[in-house]
């Protein structure tokens, strides 16, 4: 490769613009670098060093995101867009660490509505949206790039992303503490138009009731609420010897504590063990610790329903 433009690409990490290289080498270097195959075009004025593609994937024709890792990707886009652009949708997500996006899903890109720029399907998506600028405080800088608040990112991508994958980022989102149920429903509010708008409404209530996990949701809407439940505290913080601990599912007045255990919980012995330490020493407090797993909850929710009301006239009358 051209020494000066083996330089320029080392000092930008391997990606440049068309405009940046002419200011070093001639045009018509590039284009022998490119024919070559020695720099790859992944978008209209944007070049990487071939080098950095991954050699397990071919490059396609008219697909050359194909063979690029993701962050290299996201540069990409960023530098498409020329500071007009910000990552966003589950691309966002993926930046903000609460989803990993799979290879095969597009990159997306927030960009203002006259920007001028187009979508590159199948592989870059731009959303055009009016009065955005990628700046504080509709977007913030992570890990070197341009990407949209955390809570925006989370109500454009609730549509975007398969149904099942759809709780998963939010409740983790709120459980490491990026982010609130109230300040993703502000989000909410800025986009009356959101498709499947009412199934997140549903999903930010019940994070709000205490729900930390999409089997507490199933839990909360199938087993826990209604008729004849008594008020059960979601999330409830105990402290036992100098450590605080979180009760799944808590009732006050019977002192019973409702664990939900995930699909995996029986198949990790360490895991089991801890709970079982944990459960001893909250019945040194008097709590009695009933667990339910998950394949219960999900396929017999009337007879866990059944126990759970069961359970706690027991505990009334003793």
């Amino acid at each position: 490769m051209n020494a000066e433009l083996n330089e320029l690409l080392r000092r930008h990490d391997g990606l440049l613009t068309w405009d940046l290289a002419v200011q070093v080498v001639p045009e018509w270097t590039l284009r022998r670098e490119r024919g070559a195959g020695r720099l790859l075009r992944v978008l209209p004025g944007v070049y990487v060093d071939s080098r950095l593609t991954r050699p397990a994937v071919a490059p396609a024709p008219g697909a050359p995101f194909a063979v690029l890792p993701p962050q290299l990707r996201h540069r990409a886009a960023v530098a498409y867009a020329q500071g007009r652009g910000a990552l966003g949708g589950p691309t966002a997500l993926h930046t903000w660490g609460v989803r990993r996006q799979p290879d095969d899903e597009p990159v997306h890109l927030d960009v203002p509505a006259r920007s001028g720029l187009r979508s590159r399907p199948p592989h870059l998506v731009l959303h055009h949206r009016h009065g955005f600028r990628p700046e504080p405080p509709q977007a913030v800088t992570r890990r070197g790039l341009p990407v949209v608040r955390l809570e925006r990112a989370l109500v454009d991508a609730w549509p975007l992303l398969p149904a099942v994958d759809r709780p998963a980022p939010l409740v983790r989102a709120v459980n490491d503490g990026l982010t609130t149920p109230a300040r993703v429903g502000e989000a909410l509010a800025e986009a009356p138009r959101l498709a499947r708008r009412a199934e997140l409404r549903v999903l930010l209530d019940r994070l709000s009731a205490g729900c930390r996990s999409p089997l507490e949701v199933w839990g909360h809407d199938h087993v826990f609420t209604g008729a004849q439940m008594p008020r059960l505290r979601r999330q409830f913080r105990v402290r036992i010897e100098g450590r605080t601990r979180y009760l799944d599912v808590y009732a006050e007045r019977e002192r019973v504590d409702f664990e939900l255990d995930g699909a995996t919980a029986h198949g990790d012995p360490r895991q089991r063990e801890i709970d079982l330490r944990r459960d001893a020493l909250l019945a040194t407090r008097g709590i009695l610790v009933v667990r339910f797993a998950h394949r219960r909850l999900v396929r017999e929710p009337d007879r866990v329903r059944a126990e759970v009301l069961a359970i706690l006239a027991s505990r009334r009358a003793e």
